[in-house]
């Protein structure tokens, strides 16, 4: 009788490692290296993201993104309570939550944060920039955190959450011209604007200047430390985790020398690591790796 039941079940997560192979390459290349179990279980947790993410953003208008992330809230509810919907997502976490000390706090914080791009405003100081931070990517690393340590504590949860927040400033950093062509936000915070003397109008503009560059450096700053604290945590992760957790970070962060090698353009290029860049990094990362004593 298991036969059927281990077959959909297989192409329930086959299906979530499609979305994860889809939109998120440095994702994907880092966690695949892990054991097949959590690797899946990764693909399903990434595949759920993917969804509340996409209920905002694939939306035509506000109205719609409510309703759509609303309806996410009461799947969520649903399968909270053992009644998940008859999905592949929702079948594949059902699995995972049966396997790992999952905590359901985290998903419901990561559809918070999706709701703060609804009634969308630009973050006024650094510290608004990363409390949303926190919410919508944050949330991630104590999603995988069950998966990563066997002994998660409140020192390695921080670290988690760090990570998440050096990703989502990176992922602004990155994007700048694509979220306001495309969703007309600007989650620059509007403090650091105006001490810099930078104005929405050459925002808008795609005015690369040298306030322009001071800005973006003083944020991939706050970034790269927010790395080096999740880097020195990293022997709290379980032994087989850590080159998939810190190849995936070092990867992130290389994005930034991405922008910084296209002359500061997050404009009108598309910023990416390249697959040979990948692969130095995983290298440099092993070789960092066996240099820790524990």
């Amino acid at each position: 009788m298991r036969e059927p039941l281990d077959r959909m079940l297989n192409e329930d997560y086959l299906y979530c490692e499609e979305v994860i192979k889809k939109h998120s390459r440095s994702f994907y290349y880092a966690f695949s290296q892990l054991p097949e179990e959590k690797a899946k279980a990764i693909y399903a947790i990434y595949a759920f993201c993917r969804r509340a993410d996409d209920t905002v953003d694939m939306a035509p208008n506000a109205e719609q993104q409510r309703k759509n992330l609303d309806q996410l809230e009461r799947e969520l509810v649903l399968f909270e309570a053992g009644k998940p919907l008859d999905d592949p997502v929702w079948c594949a976490l059902t699995d995972v939550f049966q396997h790992f000390p999952m905590d359901i706090e985290p998903f419901y914080h990561q559809i918070k944060g999706q709701r703060m791009d609804i009634d969308f405003a630009s973050p006024n100081t650094l510290e608004d920039l990363e409390e949303y931070s926190y919410y919508v990517a944050g949330t991630v690393g104590l999603m995988l955190l069950p998966l990563l340590a066997e002994n998660p504590t409140k020192e390695i949860a921080e670290s988690a959450v760090s990570l998440g927040i050096a990703m989502q400033i990176t992922n602004i950093l990155r994007d700048i011209g694509e979220d306001w062509r495309e969703n007309t936000r600007v989650y620059i915070p509007s403090q650091i604007l105006d001490q810099e003397n930078y104005s929405m109008k050459e925002l808008k503009s795609g005015a690369i200047t040298s306030n322009f560059i001071c800005i973006w450096e003083r944020l991939a700053s706050r970034s790269e430390e927010l790395y080096e604290n999740f880097k020195k945590d990293i022997h709290l992760y379980d032994k087989e985790s850590r080159l998939p957790v810190l190849v995936s970070a070092n990867v992130y962060r290389g994005i930034l020398d991405a922008v910084r090698k296209n002359n500061y353009n997050c404009f009108d290029k598309r910023n990416a690591v390249t697959p040979l860049e990948m692969d130095k990094i995983r290298r440099k990362t092993k070789q960092f790796l066996k240099s820790l004593k524990t």
